[in-house]
C-alpha cells in the first residue's frame, strides 16, 4: 500500500468529529470518515467499515495517516477516544496521569461504541486495534459483549514486561501500593517503562523521527490531548484484566478471525504472551516483524510496511467486500 501523508497533521476534509455518551454519561470523543465513494455519492458501495482503537495514553490524531490510506481504499473509518485520555476527558484531578480503577469500564465504553457504530454504518464491520486497544478488544470478544467480521492488531497488550517478576508478583506490588494510597498517584515518571530509563520515548515508539514528530505537534497545538504515566491504580486495573483474559477458557470463547502483528524490539508489551494467546485462539494469524518498535503502525517504512500489506491481505481474505 502507498502512503498518502496529507492527513498527517491536519483533520481531513469530511472526517467528523463529535462525541457519544457512555452509560453513565461520560462523554468521549469520537470521529467518522465516510469512505471516496460516500462523500463522492457515487454509486459503488464502501468497502465496508473498520474502527481504529487506540492504546494507553494515546489519540486517534496519531494515526491520520494509517486512518487515510484506509479512507483511500474505500473503508468507512471510525474511531474514538478512550475515557481518561485524548479529548475524553480525566479521571483524575493531574489531568497528565492516566488512570482508571477497573478495565471492565473500557470494556462497557467499547461495547457500547461498537453497538451504535454498527448500527449507523455499512458491513462488513472490522476493528484495527493497537496495544491496550487490543487487549480489551479481546475481553470484549470474550465476554461475548462485542461481534465483529473481523480484527486485526498491531503490538497487541496481552502482557507487561515486568523484569524479573512474574505478572503476579507485579500485581501484588501495585494491589499493596493502592491500598496505601497512592493508586491516583503517577507509578513512575515521564518515561514509557521504569525499567528501561536509558531509553527515551522515541526509542521505544518507532524509528521514524518524523512520525515521532507528528503526535509532539498535535499536542503543541492542542495540549489537552497529552498524557504522561498511568497511576498505580491503572496498573494494578491492568494486571487484573491480563489476569481474567488469560484463565483457562477466556480465550478459547473468541471465534472472530484475527490478526496479531508482533514487534520484534518491542519492550512495552510482551511478545511471549501474545504467542501464548495466539496458541489458544481458534482462528488467528500471527506476523512478527523483526526489527521494528512498538508502534508498527507509525514506524519506518520497511516495518510500517509489513504491517499495513498484513491488515490488507487478512481483511481481503476474511472481510470481503460487498457483492
Amino acid at each position: 500500500m502507498t502512503e498518502t501523508r496529507i492527513a498527517l497533521r491536519t483533520h481531513p476534509p469530511g472526517m467528523e468529529i463529535g462525541t457519544v455518551p457512555m452509560v453513565d454519561g461520560w462523554p468521549v470523543r469520537v470521529f467518522d470518515y465516510q469512505s471516496i465513494n460516500d462523500l463522492a455519492g457515487g454509486s459503488a458501495p464502501p468497502r465496508g467499515s473498520l474502527m481504529f482503537i487506540t492504546g494507553l495514553g494515546e489519540f486517534f490524531e496519531k494515526y491520520l495517516c494509517a486512518i487515510n490510506q484506509w479512507h483511500q481504499s474505500g473503508w468507512n473509518i471510525s474511531g474514538f477516544d478512550w475515557r481518561g485520555q485524548g479529548d475524553s476527558g480525566r479521571l483524575l484531578a493531574n489531568p497528565h496521569i492516566g488512570h482508571i480503577d477497573d478495565y471492565a469500564v473500557f470494556v462497557d465504553d467499547l461495547a457500547r461504541i461498537i453497538d451504535h457504530w454498527q448500527r449507523h454504518t455499512p458491513p462488513p464491520h472490522v476493528l484495527v486495534t493497537h496495544s491496550m486497544g487490543g487487549h480489551v478488544t479481546l475481553r470484549a470478544l470474550a465476554e461475548q459483549r462485542i461481534r465483529v467480521d473481523a480484527v486485526a492488531m498491531s503490538a497487541p497488550m496481552l502482557g507487561l514486561p515486568t523484569g524479573p517478576l512474574p505478572e503476579s508478583w507485579a500485581l501484588q506490588i501495585a494491589d499493596i501500593l493502592c491500598h496505601l494510597g497512592l493508586a491516583r498517584h503517577a507509578a513512575w515518571r515521564r518515561a514509557e517503562r521504569p525499567l528501561l530509563p536509558w531509553l527515551n520515548r522515541a526509542q521505544l515508539l518507532t524509528h521514524d523521527a518524523d512520525r515521532y514528530a507528528d503526535e509532539q505537534d498535535w499536542i503543541a497545538r492542542q495540549p489537552s490531548l497529552e498524557l504522561g504515566p498511568p497511576s498505580w491504580g491503572w496498573l494494578r486495573a491492568a494486571f487484573r484484566s491480563l489476569a481474567l483474559l488469560h484463565r483457562p477458557g477466556m480465550l478459547e470463547r473468541i471465534d472472530t478471525p484475527l490478526l496479531m502483528m508482533m514487534a520484534g524490539r518491542d519492550r512495552l508489551v510482551a511478545n511471549r504472551a501474545t504467542q501464548a494467546a495466539a496458541a489458544r485462539l481458534a482462528d488467528v494469524r500471527t506476523l512478527m516483524i523483526d526489527g521494528a518498535f512498538h508502534e508498527l503502525l507509525r514506524e519506518t517504512d520497511q516495518y510500517r510496511d509489513q504491517a499495513m500489506n498484513a491488515i490488507d491481505a487478512f481483511l481481503d481474505d476474511v472481510a470481503p467486500r460487498p457483492a
